[in-house]
Formats: C-alpha cells, sequence, structure tokens
C-alpha cells in the first residue's frame, strides 16, 4: 500500500514563500509521476503541478506559473512544491498524488493519480 505523507503547509503573508514536501513509501518511488492538487473551501480540486518519473518533464497550472516548482529526489522518495510570491488566492489544502502509470508524462488528470495524501494546509493573509 502507498501512503504520502505531505509537510510543510503554514500560515505565510502575501508574498511570501512556503515549500511543500510529501514522502512517499511502499512502492518504487522513481517508477511514477507525481502530482500536486489543491482545494479551496467551497470550491473543487484543482491541478497545481505534475512531474514525471524521472523529474525531467514537468507541468504546472497556468495559476501558479512563474510562482510555483516543482521537484523530486528520488534518493529521498520525496516531491517538493516551492511556492513563492503567494497571493491570498493560493490559499487552499494542498494534496500529493501519485500516478498510476509507470514512466508516464505529467498529467493534470486528477483520475491517473492512485493514491493521495492527507493533506495539508496553506494559508496566505492579505
Amino acid at each position: 500500500q502507498v501512503q504520502l505523507v505531505e509537510s510543510g503547509g503554514g500560515l505565510v503573508q502575501a508574498g511570501g514563500s512556503l515549500r511543500l514536501s510529501c514522502v512517499a513509501s511502499g512502492r518504487t518511488f522513481s517508477k511514477y509521476g507525481m502530482g500536486w492538487f489543491r482545494q479551496a473551501p467551497g470550491k473543487e480540486r484543482e491541478f497545481v503541478a505534475a512531474i514525471d518519473w524521472s523529474g525531467g518533464s514537468t507541468a504546472v497550472a497556468n495559476s501558479v506559473k512563474g510562482r510555483f516548482t516543482i521537484s523530486r529526489d528520488n534518493g529521498q522518495n520525496t516531491v517538493y512544491l516551492q511556492m513563492n510570491s503567494l497571493k491570498p488566492e493560493d490559499t487552499a489544502v494542498y494534496y500529493c498524488a501519485a500516478d498510476r502509470r509507470p514512466f508516464g508524462i505529467p498529467t493534470a488528470t486528477s483520475r491517473d493519480y492512485n493514491y493521495w495524501g492527507q493533506g495539508t494546509q496553506v494559508t496566505v493573509s492579505s
């Protein structure tokens, strides 16, 4: 059973930065892509960023492009989301997700992910 554990969320002022981490266990981490999604109160879950199995290819939502960066360390079974220039509209619960497809390209489609973390709260004050 794959387990994903996120950390790094918190309260930050607008313009600040946070780095989220997600540690995976339960299968060969380096074979699968990873993604980050978020869900704000009263809104549907939305795609934030994804990275392929090697770390060589990424995809980022237009709403965070130029501010957020996804990366991974296969030696540490960890995927990161570096969030800079945070805005109040970035406030949400952020979820880490593991792709069901080995050696796939980055995907923004939530049904391509079959394991999800418990989420970490990010709150950006104005």
